[in-house]
């Protein structure tokens, strides 16, 4: 019987001079029960004698995961988040808890679902909070939910793709900012919860669009924001993003000089300016943008400890991205899903080497699906990439979960 537990070296308790939390000193980050996918994989492995992908498979489910916490009444959510809240006071570790419950989450799409409507979603996170209660928690709310907003118009002029017609475009987006504002502020009102908000990737929003829309988002009321959660993204790319959002998110809400800058999220450097996004030896120009305007300013912040901070997802991210084959049909490749030839990423820990990253977290549970992927041909019924139907968001994939296993970097 594998004990599925890990113990994660963590630094001292401290404030960071916003009044949030950090975690304290000698935690240990909580593991779930594995998926019964995995069990069931293991157990076949085992029957087969293919013992190393068994042990893999077995390091893996046993390697501390999020717990996410998707549907079900106010009551169910409640019991639910209770329950796991338990087990972590039985194993003395902290669990990484995701609310995952907007009212139309994903847009409609392969992790459709969510709250029918505001009053709905925050009695559902009334739950949630009263299920966290006095414990300590990591709780990550509502991925994607700053990064697909239904009929929003970005601080660029752009045009959300997210357009339902069942929702009202006057509307839309502001409901989606009460709904993510009203849980911000139920959450942070826990005595011993980090709250982090969706801050996208890298490989997504520029750093203005993204610092626009979690100031908007409370983000100032709690602990920072989340990034790479279920993607694919490196974790050096991220490291640099976190840094550069913390910033401008200081730069935009500094009311010193005049207050000139006040709301220009816009005017940040990304990874889409003055550096290339394709070529990261270039990234070092926008480095030198915040070194320019933030280190450098008049009034500067004393330092990084008084910023937003990150927490990162690693748990695929070990091989970097999936580019579709040269020669690949016109369409889209959908190259966040379920992509070929990936690989595990670092472990969890909440000791990461930088000022700006609070963790590096496992948060999509590694070998579940993203979706059914048709990739170029949604007409085909398949994922052209590998020839057969991908499981539903969500299921146990067998073929990815041994290609995380056998591509993790570092290796388990």
């Amino acid at each position: 019987m594998v004990a599925l537990s890990l113990a994660v070296a963590a630094p001292a308790a401290a404030h960071d001079g916003r009044g949030h939390h950090t975690p304290p000193a000698a935690t240990r980050l909580f593991t779930p029960p594995p998926d019964t996918g995995a069990v069931k994989q293991i157990a076949q492995l085992v029957k087969k004698h293919q013992w190393a992908d068994a042990t893999a498979l077995t390091k893996m489910a046993a390697t501390p995961q999020a717990v996410w916490f998707t549907s079900g009444t106010p009551k169910d959510v409640k019991k639910a988040v209770q329950t796991t809240m338990r087990q972590a006071r039985l194993t003395h570790s902290i669990p990484v808890l995701v609310a995952y419950n907007l009212p139309f989450r994903d847009c409609a799409q392969y992790s459709a679902g969510g709250a029918a409507e505001t009053a709905s979603y925050l009695a559902w996170i009334d739950a949630f909070a009263a299920g966290v209660g006095g414990g300590q928690a990591i709780v990550l709310l509502e991925p994607d939910g700053l990064g697909i907003i239904p009929w929003y118009t970005s601080i660029n002029g752009a045009q959300e793709w997210c357009q339902p017609a069942e929702l009202d475009p006057a509307t839309a987006a502001s409901d989606r900012f009460t709904q993510v504002n009203g849980a911000v502020d139920r959450l942070t009102a826990l005595p011993n919860a980090s709250v982090y908000l969706d801050g996208t990737h890298s490989g997504w929003l520029g750093v203005g669009d993204i610092a626009d829309r979690l100031h908007k988002a409370g983000v100032e009321k709690a602990d920072g924001f989340f990034l790479n959660v279920s993607n694919y993204e490196t974790s050096e790319r991220q490291v640099k993003f976190a840094s550069w959002i913390s910033q401008c998110l200081w730069y935009g809400t500094n009311t010193a000089e005049g207050g000139w800058r006040v709301g220009h999220f816009d005017y940040c450097a990304s990874q889409y300016y003055p550096a290339n996004p394709a070529d990261f030896s270039t990234w070092g120009l926008t480095d030198q943008w915040y070194v320019d305007n933030v280190t450098n300013a008049a009034n500067p912040p004393s330092g990084p400890d008084v910023l937003a901070h990150a927490v990162v997802d690693t748990s695929r991210n070990g091989q970097g991205p999936w580019t579709a084959p040269a020669g690949s049909p016109a369409g889209d490749p959908q190259v966040w899903c379920n992509p070929p030839g990936r690989g595990l990423g670092l472990k969890p820990t909440l000791t990461t080497g930088s000022p700006y990253v609070d963790a590096y977290l496992w948060v999509k549970i590694p070998g579940e699906s993203d979706g059914q992927c048709t990739r170029w041909d949604p007409a085909g019924g398949i994922d052209p990439v590998r020839g057969y139907a991908d499981p539903a968001a969500g299921d146990w994939f067998p073929e990815m979960a041994l290609e995380l296993v056998h591509n993790a970097n570092p290796a388990l």
